[in-house]
C-alpha cells in the first residue's frame, strides 16, 4: 500500500462536476493498493498516517498531528501510484491491485480513519475524479507499506 499525503488548507474532489468530499484543514490522501495489501496493512497505515506529527505548533514546529488539530482527511484513490516507468514512455500499471481487491482495502482504509475518530471524505472509487486543494506548506509525505512493515 502506497500513499501520499499531503498537509492542505482545505481540499475537494469532483466527479462529473458533483462534488464527492469536502474538507478544511487536514490530510489529503491519495491511496494505492497492490494484491499483497490485506486488512492488516491499511489498518497499520491509516493508524501511523493520522498520528504523523506533520502539523505546526505554537512554536512552529511540526509536532502536532491531524488527530491533534481536531482535522479532518480526505481521501482519494489512486492505482497510478504504482506506475511502473523503467520501460519506454507510457507507464505499466500491472503493479496495481485488482480493481475488487482495490477498493475494499480502500473503504477499509477509510473505515479505519473513521474508527480512529475522523472526519472522512472521499473521491469515488474508479471514476474520472478532480482534485483541488491547497497544501500547506508545502507538506508532502510518502508512506509505503513496505517501509512501515520493514520488507
Amino acid at each position: 500500500m502506497r500513499a501520499v499525503v499531503q498537509r492542505v488548507r482545505d481540499a475537494s474532489v469532483t466527479v462529473d462536476g458533483r462534488c464527492t468530499g469536502s474538507i478544511r484543514e487536514g490530510l489529503l490522501i491519495y491511496l494505492g493498493v497492490v494484491d499483497t495489501d490485506t486488512d492488516d496493512i491499511c489498518e497499520r497505515m491509516a493508524s501511523k498516517i493520522s498520528r504523523l506529527r506533520i502539523f505546526r505548533d505554537q512554536d512552529d514546529k511540526m509536532n502536532r498531528s491531524v488527530s491533534d488539530i481536531g482535522g479532518d482527511i480526505l481521501v482519494v484513490s489512486q492505482f497510478t501510484l504504482y506506475a511502473d516507468i523503467r520501460k519506454g514512455n507510457r507507464p505499466s500499471f500491472d503493479g496495481a491491485g485488482r480493481p475488487e481487491l482495490a477498493e475494499r482495502l480502500y473503504e477499509r482504509f477509510m473505515e479505519h480513519l473513521r474508527k480512529l475518530g475522523h472526519n472522512v471524505q472521499h473521491g469515488e472509487f474508479g471514476a474520472h475524479m478532480h482534485v483541488r486543494y491547497e497544501n500547506d506548506g508545502p507538506v508532502t509525505i510518502i508512506a509505503d507499506s513496505d517501509d512501515l512493515l520493514k520488507r
